[in-house]
């Protein structure tokens, strides 16, 4: 058995200038941006999130400009495998998170916990 929670939105933007993007997305959310979190690094940026909501990360990218999900898990092996079973494919697998697309097309990613507090919220999966 393993469990499983809606992580994180992650604003890829494909422009220069990362503090730009974040600059933006902090304003139009309303949530500042955290230099001080170990997410904010290299070409990422946190935004200062409450506990109990997802996280919200802004990371420059070179595809084009889109959003996508991370799921957390405590098992990412056994989640990729629930996730295929649904229809998912894997698209690359790196050293700490999966990139997979839905049947739906859009891409996600599985990662390890991310956030204080799980597994509160999370689904319990056999």
């Amino acid at each position: 058995m393993h469990r499983s929670r809606l992580c994180a939105l992650l604003i890829d933007c494909k422009m220069p200038d990362v503090d730009a993007a974040a600059d933006f997305w902090a304003a139009a959310l309303g949530r500042p941006v955290d230099l001080n979190h170990p997410g904010s690094r290299d070409n990422y940026r946190m935004l200062a999130t409450p506990a109990d909501e997802p996280i919200v990360q802004i990371q420059q990218v070179d595809h084009e400009s889109r959003v996508h999900i991370d799921i957390e898990t405590d098992d990412i092996p056994a989640e990729v495998a629930r996730l295929e079973k649904l229809g998912a494919k894997v698209v690359n697998r790196l050293g700490r998170w999966v990139v997979m697309q839905a049947p739906t097309g859009q891409r996600f990613c599985v990662v390890r916990v991310q956030r204080p507090g799980f597994p509160k919220n999370a689904n319990l999966w056999d």
